[in-house]
């Protein structure tokens, strides 16, 4: 009778493999935000401090290092709720989580042109994506709403709307700049009325 085999076990990423993942997918929103999406795969490698092996065994194309990006950028986005929220006033963390949103579109705008050559994969990224931050906006502006520091008929949705038209104007060489203003004009603008 032949003995089964164990199956192996699971092997968890060294420590060392994911620093050099977080690395990477670092200097590669940097290299791809000041040069675009057709960046040099071994520059990145090169200023990450990686063998262009090491980034070619995270990220086999360069369709799976701007993927890897994105998913990353996302992923922080939703996790930051939690984190404003513990740590700031409602209003506050309100705030500083549509800042960082206003980044978000910021890489999006980068690296959206490359994503989009995915055939059939962008919407099943983006829809993921829209889940998550629709998640994390509707959480701050609940907690917001039940503060007293912003108005009981706000959809949070409608505040993504508008950060997000701002995308539309995204060639302009100061929209970042006007979006982090608007931030603020869409909290005073929240607020309930006397």
């Amino acid at each position: 009778m032949s003995k089964k085999r164990p199956e192996p076990a699971q092997r968890k990423t060294r420590t060392d493999a994911q620093r050099n993942r977080q690395r990477i997918l670092e200097v590669a929103k940097e290299a791809f935000a000041r040069s675009g999406a057709n960046t040099s795969l071994d520059d990145i490698a090169k200023q990450a401090g990686v063998g262009a092996g090491t980034l070619y065994r995270h990220f086999p194309t360069r369709d799976a290092l701007l993927e890897a990006v994105y998913r990353t950028e996302v992923e922080k986005l939703a996790a930051a709720e939690q984190k404003l929220a513990r740590a700031m006033p409602p209003i506050e963390a309100l705030r500083a989580w549509m800042l960082l949103f206003v980044d978000h579109i910021a890489t999006k705008q980068i690296i959206a042109p490359a994503l989009n050559t995915f055939v059939g994969r962008p919407s099943k990224l983006y829809e993921g994506s829209r889940a998550q931050i629709t998640g994390a906006i509707q959480g701050l502006v609940k907690r917001a709403i039940e503060s007293g520091d912003i108005r009981r008929d706000l959809d949070p949705f409608d505040l993504l709307r508008a950060l997000i038209g701002v995308s539309n104007v995204a060639s302009s060489p100061d929209w970042l700049q006007s979006a982090r203003r608007l931030v603020d004009i869409l909290i005073m603008g929240s607020r309930p009325t006397k």
